[in-house]
């Protein structure tokens, strides 16, 4: 990392307790562009594979007969299949349910909180008494790997409403919590994705923040199945060793709501593969 770069993350660091959210998107996304000049902001939508040329041509050959195909036709039927009432989730989630991926984690106003696409999903199974579903696998990642085929090509667009101080607060907790060292191994999310993304970590290059929402649910060839976003970053804290926290707590949805307002104007791209 040259002088600039340095200068500038330690900008990062030190603006990040007193700057709006417009401001920590703006230095967000000016760290990646001076670390990655090569890259724009679309790219980000393809993770490492934006860096790794070798390994973007493997991933692009995986992607011709995507392994996460099943996940997709499992959860439109799951999608389609109408609750013991008679409804649908269509009845309950915005635009019917379709092409509404990139628009979530979204600030709820009657309900003072946060809500994840997956979350809203549970909400609506709740409302027509069915049982909810757990978090990190199987069945809600197969209804959300439909619905986010659904949202291709569409733009991240998250909103924290400046008239909701509630909602600036829980983008806030999930800044503080992004940038906390937590674990035996002391890393903080930024430690990797900030700090040393683009740098290698054994075998694998560290990936950058920008763009980290944009690919879920995905298949991890690691997993051998199609999972969500929090069954990741519940990975990431088993391998630095830290206390495990509960896939869509209010610090996980915040997390997400932090990061995916910095991810907003990359296209959405969900579901997808990667290693």
């Amino acid at each position: 990392m040259n002088v600039w770069h340095f200068s500038l993350l330690m900008a990062v660091f030190s603006f990040i307790a007193s700057a709006s959210p417009q401001q920590d998107q703006a230095l967000f996304k000016q760290h990646y562009e001076k670390l990655f000049p090569q890259l724009s902001l679309n790219d980000y939508a393809d993770g490492i594979y934006a860096l790794d040329e070798i390994a973007r041509g493997s991933w692009q050959t995986i992607e011709e007969f995507p392994p996460y195909e099943l996940a997709i036709e499992q959860g439109e039927t799951l999608f389609n299949t109408p609750f013991k009432n008679d409804k649908h989730y269509s009845d309950c989630l915005p635009n019917k349910g379709l092409a509404i991926s990139h628009l979530y984690p979204l600030w709820d106003r009657t309900q003072n909180k946060v809500i994840t696409l997956a979350l809203a999903i549970n909400q609506c199974r709740k409302k027509n008494n069915e049982a909810p579903l757990p978090y990190q696998k199987g069945e809600i990642a197969q209804l959300l790997a439909h619905i986010a085929f659904t949202s291709r090509g569409k733009l991240i667009d998250i909103k924290i409403p400046e008239s909701a101080p509630l909602a600036l607060a829980a983008y806030e907790q999930g800044k503080q919590y992004y940038y906390q060292r937590r674990g035996q191994l002391n890393f903080s999310c930024s430690s990797c994705h900030v700090q040393n993304a683009g740098k290698k970590i054994r075998a694998d290059l560290l990936s950058p923040s920008l763009g980290h929402t944009s690919n879920w649910p995905t298949y991890r060839l690691k997993w051998g199945e199609i999972g969500t976003l929090h069954h990741r970053i519940i990975g990431c804290h088993k391998q630095i060793r830290a206390e495990i926290p509960t896939a869509q707590s209010d610090a996980l949805r915040h997390l997400e709501y932090f990061l995916s307002f910095m991810s907003n104007g990359i296209p959405f791209n969900g579901p997808s593969t990667r290693k």
